[in-house]
């Protein structure tokens, strides 16, 4: 359905799908059990919303729509979308680059007393590692993750994880060296190692190269 993208946006954004529009929905439906869609149906008019109610809603997302979208789509300019595309690409790219540089390289390099650079192109396609730090002739991987404690998200991040220990062992079977997860989170206006622990392992690590 090619306008799907407009709706799902636009209920979204206007909460029209939240709890108090539509009603504790995933809730209610482990409480009806349905054996079908049409009892799923019956029990939700009856029990959680009336049919009149969600059809206002339609109507209600039909006038944000028609309306308020529309209007806002009508002041977008050529230029604003090429301006868009050029913040989107080069401004908010290079922010969280150093973004990302002050949180590994500003926090990271000072605590451990270490040189830490950014991996080839190479390296992070083969085996995962963003970063590394150079132990004698043997290498020490890092893997930055950013995360929001979102209920999708952290799913993902482990899943994510899972998948790149092989190409990880890969890595320390190369160069010597283990690879590292680190997570980022935002605090405020700053990112911070949210996993600090990590920090100590890596240090021990270090210590186990350099010996």
């Amino acid at each position: 359905m090619s306008k799907e993208w407009i709706l799902n946006s636009a209920v979204n954004r206007f909460q029209l799908n939240f709890k108090r529009n539509v009603g504790p929905v995933a809730e209610s439906i482990r409480k009806c059990a349905p054996k079908n869609i049409e009892e799923w149906r019956e029990y939700y008019f009856k029990n959680v919303r009336p049919k009149e109610h969600i059809i206002e809603l339609g109507k209600k997302l039909y006038i944000k729509i028609t309306e308020v979208i529309l209007a806002e789509v009508a002041q977008v300019t050529e230029q604003d979308c090429i301006d868009y595309m050029m913040h989107l690409v080069i401004d908010r790219t290079y922010d969280g680059y150093i973004t990302e540089i002050q949180t590994v390289y500003g926090y990271l390099q000072n605590i451990l007393n270490v040189k830490i650079e950014p991996a080839p192109d190479e390296w992070d396609r083969l085996f995962n590692v963003d970063f590394f730090i150079k132990v004698k002739e043997k290498f020490i991987g890092l893997q930055i993750k950013p995360i929001s404690f979102s209920e999708v998200q952290i799913p993902e991040v482990i899943k994510e994880k899972s998948i790149q220990e092989e190409t990880h062992k890969q890595f320390t079977e190369v160069f010597g060296g283990k690879v590292f997860y680190i997570y980022s989170v935002k605090n405020g206006e700053k990112k911070e190692i949210f996993n600090k622990e990590i920090i100590n392992e890596i240090r021990d690590e270090i210590k186990r190269l350099s010996n």
